[in-house]
C-alpha cells in the first residue's frame, strides 16, 4: 500500500455498484432488482422537453446557479409547509449524509447510532471519516432493539441517529413505538430520518419537523422520480441546520442538466408519480407469489421492493439468478428484490422458484 494513504482504508472496501457494469457477465439483457431504482424510464415527451433545455437554456460553459433557489422553492412547495431556507440539496442523499456527518462528528466530537440491517452507507461513510459506529440489533420483525438504543445513547458519545422509514433492506416502516423514542431523544443529539421511499409508502414524519429543531428528513428524485442517473437528493431541516450542511457542500455540487431534470419532474409530478400505484400493485402480486415458496420467509413491506431470508447459501443462488438474467441484492442476510415491470417481475419469480425447487 502507498504510504501516504491511510493506514486504516486497507480495511474497507468500496460500495458495490456492479450491477452497472453486466457486458461481461451475459450474452443478453438483464432485469436489474437489485437496487430499488424505478423500473420505467422518463417518458419521451419529457426527455424531449430536456433536451431543449439542454440545446436552448443550458450554456455548457458556465457553471451551474449555485444557490438552487428555484430548484430549493420547488422542493419546499413539495415537501409541505416549508421555505428554501429549509432545504439542501447534494449529489444523492449520499453526499448529504457525508455533509451530516463532518458537521457533526468529526474531530472526535461523538459517534453515530444504527440499526442493522439498514441502508450501509451511514456506516461506510462514517468510517471512511474516522468516525466511530455504534450497532443494535433489529426484532425478528426489524423494529430497533430500543432497550439496547437507549442503552447506547446514555452510555457512548453518540452524536447522530440514522433511521430509515421504510427501513432499507427490510421494508418497514418506524412502529409507534420508535417514532416516540425519536421525539423524546435529547436535543444535543441529531435525528435523521431517511424517507428514500416516501412517494411508494406515503408514510412521513416531515409534518413534524419543524417541532424538532434536532431532526432532519433526507428524500431522493432517484427512486419514484426515475431521476436515478442525475444523482439529486435534498434534506429537510432547520434553517440553522440548512446552513451547516451548505457549509459543507461542494460548490456547484449538482449539474445544471439534474437541477433541470429535477424541476422539471417535480412540475410534471402527477405524471412520473402516477406508476407509483402500479408499482404498488405488483408489490402485491410478486408477494402472494413469493408466498408460494417455502424455501423463503417474507416480510410485508411499505416500499418499491421485497425482503425475503432463506437456508439456501444466498450468494451461490444470486449468482445464478445473474447468470439467468435477474440481479436481486443479497444483503442484511437476506435477499432484497426489487419491484420491476410485470415481465421482470415474472422472470424472477420464474427463475427464483426453479432454483428453490431443484
Amino acid at each position: 500500500m502507498l504510504e501516504f494513504i491511510r493506514s486504516d482504508l486497507a480495511e474497507f472496501a468500496a460500495y458495490n455498484t456492479r450491477h452497472t457494469d453486466h457486458s461481461h457477465l451475459v450474452d443478453h439483457p438483464l432485469d436489474r432488482l437489485d437496487v430499488n431504482e424505478n423500473p420505467y424510464d422518463l417518458p419521451a415527451e419529457l426527455k424531449q422537453k430536456l433536451a431543449w433545455t439542454w440545446q436552448n437554456e443550458i450554456e455548457s460553459n458556465r457553471y451551474p446557479d449555485g444557490g438552487y433557489l428555484a430548484l430549493k422553492d420547488a422542493i419546499a412547495q413539495y415537501a409541505g409547509t416549508f421555505t428554501a431556507q429549509n432545504i439542501s440539496v447534494g449529489n444523492g442523499s449520499d453526499e448529504l449524509i457525508r455533509s451530516i456527518l463532518m458537521c457533526t462528528c468529526l474531530n472526535g466530537e461523538g459517534s453515530i447510532l444504527v440499526a442493522n440491517p439498514t441502508f450501509s452507507m451511514y456506516g461506510i461513510l462514517a468510517k471512511t471519516l474516522g468516525i466511530p459506529v455504534v450497532s443494535v440489533d433489529r426484532t425478528k420483525n426489524f423494529a430497533i432493539d430500543l432497550p439496547a438504543a437507549q442503552n447506547a445513547i446514555e452510555t457512548q458519545s453518540i452524536r447522530v441517529v440514522f433511521v430509515v422509514h421504510p427501513n432499507s433492506p427490510t421494508g418497514n416502516a418506524l412502529t409507534q413505538a420508535e417514532i416516540e423514542w425519536l421525539r423524546n431523544l435529547p436535543q444535543n443529539i441529531l435525528v435523521v430520518i431517511d424517507e428514500a421511499y416516501f412517494e411508494f409508502s406515503q408514510t412521513t414524519l416531515a409534518g413534524e419537523l419543524l417541532d424538532h429543531a434536532n431532526w432532519v428528513i433526507l428524500r431522493t428524485f432517484s427512486k419514484a422520480f426515475r431521476l436515478a442517473a442525475h444523482r439529486v437528493g435534498y434534506a429537510i431541516a432547520h434553517p440553522e441546520m440548512i446552513a451547516a450542511l451548505e457549509k459543507m457542500r461542494l460548490p456547484f455540487n449538482l449539474p445544471s442538466f439534474s437541477i433541470a431534470a429535477a424541476r422539471l419532474a417535480l412540475s410534471e409530478r402527477d405524471l412520473l408519480l402516477a406508476v407509483v400505484a402500479e408499482i404498488l400493485e405488483q408489490r402485491a402480486i410478486v408477494y402472494e407469489k413469493l408466498k408460494q415458496l417455502p424455501a423463503l420467509q417474507l416480510w410485508q413491506s411499505a416500499a418499491n421492493f421485497i425482503y425475503a431470508r432463506s437456508s439456501q447459501n444466498l450468494e451461490e443462488l444470486t449468482e445464478t439468478l445473474r447468470q439467468q438474467g435477474t440481479i436481486i441484492r443479497h444483503t442484511g442476510g437476506g435477499l432484497r428484490i426489487t419491484i420491476g415491470t410485470p415481465d421482470e417481475n415474472t422472470r424472477m419469480f420464474d427463475r427464483l422458484k426453479a432454483l428453490l425447487t431443484e
